[in-house]
């Protein structure tokens, strides 16, 4: 076998959504922040997977579910190259990117500061989107300001 016949060959779904260009090391997080733990839908997950964008991505691929922009965004802070694509009857008839939330992002991330109140009550975080292209976001309860290599998503 040559080795432009090498590829790796994962079923196509009939419907459902496709999320590509995840960075291999946000997999597990992506799986987490769309909480697929708890969907019953078939799912095939590939990770170090070549990529000439990423150098190494990772896939997920859900039969049987749509998610919702809101739902997706959030993948944005740990993946924001994702690339998802909708199928349908085996055809992809929408393609979209993943967006950082303009303004807001709750419950999703964990605030660092020891002393921050969502650290010890039952609240949900809030943090305030302060700049989208370097991903720095301010505490809504502590201020505390944070960026993307700060972040650690609950």
């Amino acid at each position: 076998m040559k080795g432009d016949d090498k590829h790796l060959v994962v079923n196509a779904i009939e419907n459902g959504t496709v999320i590509d260009h995840i960075p291999s090391t946000s997999l597990f997080a992506v799986i987490s922040i769309l909480q697929l733990e708890k969907l019953n839908s078939q799912m095939t997950f590939g990770v170090n997977l070549e990529s000439k964008k990423l150098g190494s991505k990772a896939i997920i691929k859900v039969a049987g579910k749509y998610f919702e922009n809101s739902e997706l965004n959030k993948i944005a802070l740990v993946a924001p190259q994702a690339k998802l694509n909708i199928i349908r009857n085996y055809q992809v008839v929408e393609k979209r990117v993943v967006e950082i939330p303009e303004d807001e992002i709750s419950g999703i991330i964990k605030c660092p500061n020891p002393v921050c109140i969502t650290n010890h009550e039952k609240i949900t975080t809030k943090f305030h989107v302060l700049s989208r292209s370097d991903m720095t976001v301010r505490c809504n309860y502590c201020e505390k300001v944070i960026n993307r290599t700060q972040i650690e998503i609950l």
